[in-house]
């Protein structure tokens, strides 16, 4: 989940509880249904190439169930909202410095300063927009826009663990 969290930035109670009957790999979607939404509105999260491996790679493992992240003590329910938070803990990051819902903040930040489309970026967010004439006349999903957006940021993110892999090679 914590591999997912970055990739997708959906918030971690939709990305805790996804449905392998949600996705389409072949596609490259995520369609979050409505009810799962905070704003009560299907989402659909493209996917890029490298969500997708782990996505392959997570069907070897809970593919067959309900769930793709299922709690270890019942398939019927998802991992607990503490999980992935327990995670983080665990491997160093303090409650100041990272939180799971922290993926969101870190990728909007930067995607706006690498200058995307702020349209796209909230979209991606799910965010609900607060101009009400443009509630009421903008229904765009930016899909191919965003499609691109989400597969550029992986390959940016994959850029940045290469980066530190080197520095951390020549210390």
């Amino acid at each position: 989940a914590l591999k997912l969290a970055p990739l997708v930035f959906t918030r971690p109670t939709e990305l805790r509880a996804a449905q392998w009957k949600e996705f389409d790999l072949e596609s490259g979607e995520w369609r979050i249904p409505a009810e799962r939404m905070k704003m009560r509105r299907q989402h659909l999260v493209p996917l890029s190439r490298q969500a997708i491996s782990i996505l392959r790679e997570l069907q070897k493992y809970s593919g067959e169930g309900k769930y793709l992240f299922p709690s270890i003590r019942t398939e019927v329910r998802p991992i607990s909202d503490v999980t992935m938070l327990n995670a983080l803990r665990r491997m160093g990051y303090q409650k100041h410095e990272m939180s799971v819902h922290g993926f969101r903040s870190i990728a909007s930040t930067l995607l706006n300063e690498l200058g995307y489309n702020r349209d796209w970026i909230e979209r991606q967010l799910a965010h609900k927009e607060k101009d009400t004439s443009r509630i009421a006349y903008n229904h765009a999903q930016y899909l191919p826009q965003r499609h691109r957006m989400m597969q550029a940021w992986a390959d940016y993110l994959d850029g940045l663990r290469e980066e530190t892999q080197e520095d951390n090679e020549m210390q």
